[in-house]
């Protein structure tokens, strides 16, 4: 990849340290982040594990609603991945679901706004969307060409979000949509499973039939690289292994992965339960996401860790032992 200049809005979460790791070594990273001004305090500053050689990880502050002085980062910009979006590990009460919608179109109108305004557009603009777009699936895969849409919160959010940013007018800049399924690597979404594993929770949650859809951090970051050097491809993507698992699956392999026996089960009542008392929703283990990536396939793109035992064979090798076992 000849990329020199890659821009990562909403990038000082997990996937935007991911990303900044992989890409880092050979180009210029630029983070716009809305969390913290101060680039001495982001943590992406002091905990991005870069090679010596690697150039610096510039952070920008941006607010993800209003242009300002980071728009002129676009200019001659190789790649934009948008990222931003407030978190939907919460509660769907009405003010968090405003604020879930509106904080990723707000971001992604400004960028429009922002790439119309630059002389030297970036080239590429990839924007997240998520593989959750698709209705809750148990009878058969969804890929981009078939795949379903049930109405619901989730996947309303996903059409809207989709929506706007396709509504985008960027003649001179390339735009992909990538419906990601769970994104899985040394943090994220696996530092909760690792806290069930710990205290003996890691068994077959609900049914355990629903399907569970997931990507290696670097199979992402591979298959942005890959749209990237292809400059024929545009349009919406699905970004996930081509083998996703059921549940049961998924938490046996786990348990595998970090030498753990057994896990008691939890049935669908006590994860609605327990969700209210922490603050999520059961939805987000419970729908059953089968995804597929049928059109990243149809490319030729192949998938480095495309079985989940080698993925998490991959992460668990870097990740200290005190995270997933108690002892």
């Amino acid at each position: 990849m000849k990329t020199n200049k890659i821009i990562i809005a909403g990038g000082s979460g997990f996937i935007g340290e991911e990303l900044g790791r992989y890409f880092s070594p050979q180009h210029d990273i630029v983070i716009l982040s809305r969390q913290l001004p101060d680039a001495d305090n982001n943590r992406n500053h002091h905990h991005l594990s870069l090679p010596a050689n690697a150039p610096p990880v510039r952070i920008i502050h941006w607010d993800a609603r209003t242009t300002g002085p980071w728009v002129s980062e676009l200019e001659n910009a190789d790649l934009l991945i948008n990222l931003a979006g407030r978190t939907v590990n919460c509660r769907y009460t009405e003010t968090n679901k405003k604020a879930i919608l509106e904080s990723r179109l707000q971001a992604v109108e400004v960028l429009g706004e922002a790439i119309a305004l630059c002389k030297s557009p970036p080239a590429l603009w990839v924007n997240a969307s998520s593989a959750t777009i698709y209705r809750h699936a148990e009878d058969r895969p969804q890929d981009e060409f078939t795949g379903e849409f049930h109405p619901g919160f989730s996947v309303d959010v996903c059409q809207q979000w989709e929506k706007i940013f396709y509504a985008q007018h960027t003649p001179h800049t390339r735009k992909v949509a990538l419906r990601m399924a769970i994104t899985l690597g040394a943090g994220g979404v696996l530092i909760p499973y690792f806290n069930l594993l710990r205290f003996g929770l890691g068994g077959t949650q609900g049914s355990g039939r629903q399907r569970f859809s997931w990507v290696h951090s670097e199979d992402l970051a591979r298959m942005i690289e890959w749209i990237a050097v292809h400059p024929a491809l545009e349009g919406t993507f699905n970004c996930c292994s081509p083998n996703p698992v059921t549940n049961q699956v998924f938490m046996k392999t786990l348990r595998e992965a970090t030498g753990h026996r057994w896990g008691l089960p939890a049935p669908a009542w006590l994860l609605r339960a327990g969700g209210a008392l922490i603050g999520t929703e059961a939805e987000l283990v419970l729908k059953s996401r089968w995804v597929v990536p049928a059109r990243i396939l149809e490319t030729g793109f192949t998938f480095r860790y495309a079985e989940l035992p080698a993925a998490l064979s991959n992460i668990i090798s870097q990740v200290p032992r005190r995270q997933y076992r108690l002892f």
